[in-house]
């Protein structure tokens, strides 16, 4: 990672306060990821797995909020492949989707 890009992750950080929950929108403008892309990696990825309130929205706590960072790090900027960052996680295989039975 170039010192630049991590001069201004520290930056758009720093802008937010200390908290024990982000929402799925707050991490989407931290991690400057759309929050889709938010919900497909937790697909992808075993190991990102947001809480959920009582309504159902995801909360992600600071855990969360750095696997996220370093997820688009590996991802946009070192051109990793999804299963490159599976691997590097020791993640073997994506989380499983519930099936219809219809």
């Amino acid at each position: 990672m170039n010192s630049s890009s991590a001069e201004n992750a520290v930056k758009v950080i720093r802008h937010f306060p200390e908290k024990i929950f982000y929402k799925i929108g707050e991490v989407s403008k931290i991690a400057g990821v759309e929050p889709y892309v938010l919900r497909y990696w937790e697909t992808e990825f075993s190991f990102l797995n947001p809480r959920k309130n009582k309504s159902g929205q995801r909360v992600y706590t600071r855990k969360d909020l750095d696997l996220v960072l370093q997820i688009k790090r590996m991802l946009y900027e070192e051109r990793y492949t999804i299963e490159g960052v599976r691997k590097r996680f020791g993640d073997t295989e994506p989380r499983k989707q519930p099936q219809n039975l219809a």
